[in-house]
């Protein structure tokens, strides 16, 4: 009889440890797929900026042509990542992930950059283009930290223990977050629209960006006919009143 209850022992026992494993394993297989799906997601919002970003620089290469050099940065940085998009299938990669944040500031800075364009901001097909974009953009956001929340969860039941034995013997790898790596891609751009530089008539006078201080006006000689504000003058002291002087008394004139 002992030897029975030994056996059933040891049968429940390896059942519940195949049922912790089945159930480890089915959670591994259900958290991989919640990155896949979260995935498709950021990737067709990625793939639609991809799309809107050619008429967005034709349209701005038309009134802008100063902006040339953030113009050909666009365009090369959406055909970096698209090619990068499609040999890496599936999944994203730190490579990408750079690539799609130094795209991301370049549109931004280009963004900015366009508010020195009235007649560019005043044009119907560039503001439909902007708006697109910035919904894409705000869809692309959220996206990845949805993303990168569920690459958390799952990188954190990869590591774990007793989860990283049933990881470890099923080859359940730790998934790549969407994230940006490179601190230069992190700086946000800055955007020079030129200073306003006083230049006087001698040479050295002034600093550019700095306008020279206000001078008073000249005094001008008061010309007959000129506009002048009367000037408040001190009070006139009147006249002291003087003593009546004396007549001399009435003396009657000699008789001849």
């Amino acid at each position: 009889m002992s030897a029975v209850i030994i056996l059933i022992l040891i049968l429940v026992v390896l059942a519940i440890l195949a049922i912790v494993m089945v159930s480890m394993y089915n959670g591994f297989v259900r958290e991989r797929n919640r990155i896949q799906e979260s995935w498709r997601q950021v990737d067709v919002e990625l793939n639609r900026r991809y799309e809107l970003l050619p008429n967005l620089v034709e349209t701005v290469r038309a009134y802008a042509a100063h902006e040339r050099n953030t113009l050909d940065d666009i365009t090369r940085l959406r055909s970096q990542a698209q090619s990068l998009a499609q040999s890496q299938a599936g999944g994203a990669s730190p490579e990408r992930a750079q690539v799609e944040e130094q795209l991301t500031g370049a549109v931004r800075g280009l963004m900015v950059s366009v508010e020195a364009y009235p007649d560019l901001k005043s044009n119907t097909n560039f503001l439909e283009l902007q708006r697109q974009l910035a919904e894409t953009e705000d869809r692309i956001a959220n996206g990845r930290r949805f993303y990168n929340a569920n690459v958390r969860a799952y990188n954190t039941r990869v590591e774990s223990v007793p989860s990283n034995i049933i990881a470890g013997m099923f080859h359940f790898q730790k998934a790549t977050y969407f994230e940006v790596t490179d601190e230069a891609a992190r700086t946000a751009p800055s955007v020079n629209f030129g200073e306003i530089a006083y230049r006087g008539d001698q040479p050295g006078q002034g600093r550019p960006g700095q306008l020279p201080p206000a001078q008073p006006p000249a005094q001008q000689p008061y010309a007959p006919g000129d506009f002048q504000a009367p000037q408040q003058q001190a009070p006139q002291q009147q006249p002291q009143q003087q003593a009546p002087q004396q007549q001399p008394p009435f003396q009657q004139p000699p008789q001849g």
